[in-house]
C-alpha cells in the first residue's frame, strides 16, 4: 500500500545518497570507529583550530563544566551566528576539558548529507562528528524523530557531549543577543535523556573562512 514503507522505515523518505551518507556516518560514530575519530579530533582537529583562533579566543566559565559530575553526559545549547561556532567550541573542550569526551553535533541534513563535498567536509574537518542530520521538513518528520531517538540513545553514555543550536539555523540579525525562536527537539532531549544542560554563548566569529583565519593574525573581534 502507498505510504507503508514510510511508516515502517524512518530512512524511506531519504534519497539514495542521503541514506548512504547517514549509514556511513552512523557507522563511523560507533564503537572502535568513534574511538579512532575522537583521537584524531583531539590530536589533529582541535590543535589546528586552536592555533587558527588562539590570538582571538577568550574563554569564560569552563570551570563550571569541570565541576559537573563525570558520570553525566553533557548537552551544550549554543547560539548560532557563524558556520564555525561548534568547531571552535569543540577545540576548546578537547584541549582543556579533563573529562572523557565523545562529540556529536547534529546538523541540518541539507548539504552535509546531500552531496559528496558535504560528506567530505564532515570527515576532514568534523571527523564525522556532524551527526545525526536533521532535515526539518514535513516529508522527513519521521526521520527527524528517528534522529532524535539516536541522540537520546547516545546520551546514555557519560562521555557523550552533544552540541545543539536550539534556534535551528544561523541567526543573521544585527543583534547577537536577540535569539530566534527555539526548535522543539532540544526539549525532548532534555526530558528523555536527562543530560547536564550547559548554555554556551559565542560572539565575534564571522562566516568568511579566509577572513576569519586572517583576523587571527591581523587583528579581529
Amino acid at each position: 500500500m502507498p505510504g507503508t514503507a514510510d511508516r515502517g522505515d524512518p530512512l524511506a523518505s531519504l534519497t539514495a545518497f542521503e541514506r548512504f551518507a547517514f549509514r556511513l556516518t552512523h557507522r563511523m560514530n560507533r564503537g572502535r570507529w568513534k574511538a579512532l575519530w575522537s583521537r584524531c579530533q583531539r590530536a589533529i582537529g582541535a590543535r589546528w583550530i586552536g592555533l587558527a583562533s588562539s590570538r582571538l579566543l577568550r574563554v569564560h566559565g569552563l570551570e563550571h563544566l569541570d565541576a559537573l559530575p563525570a558520570d553525566r553526559p553533557l548537552l551544550l545549547v549554543a547560539n548560532h551566528r557563524s558556520f564555525f561556532d561548534f568547531y571552535v567550541i569543540a577545540s576548546v573542550l578537547l584541549r582543556r576539558l579533563r573529562r572523557p569526551v565523545r562529540l556529536y553535533f547534529p546538523v541540518r541534513g541539507r548539504y552535509f548529507y546531500q552531496s559528496p563535498v558535504g560528506l567530505l567536509i564532515n570527515f576532514l574537518i568534523g571527523w564525522w562528528s556532524m551527526f545525526p542530520p536533521l532535515f526539518s521538513s514535513e516529508r522527513r518528520r519521521r526521520f527527524d524523530a528517528h534522529a532524535l531517538g539516536v541522540l537520546i540513545e547516545l546520551l546514555r553514555d557519560p562521555a557523550t557531549v552533544v552540541g545543539l543550536h536550539p534556534e535551528g539555523r544561523r541567526n543573521l540579525g544585527p543583534d547577537p543577543y536577540q535569539f530566534l525562536p527555539p526548535q522543539p527537539g532540544v526539549g525532548r532531549l532534555i526530558h528523555q535523556a536527562r543530560p547536564a544542560v550547559v548554555p554556551v554563548f559565542v560572539a565575534g566569529l564571522g562566516n568568511d573562512l579566509v577572513r576569519q583565519l586572517a583576523a587571527n593574525w591581523l587583528g579581529g573581534e
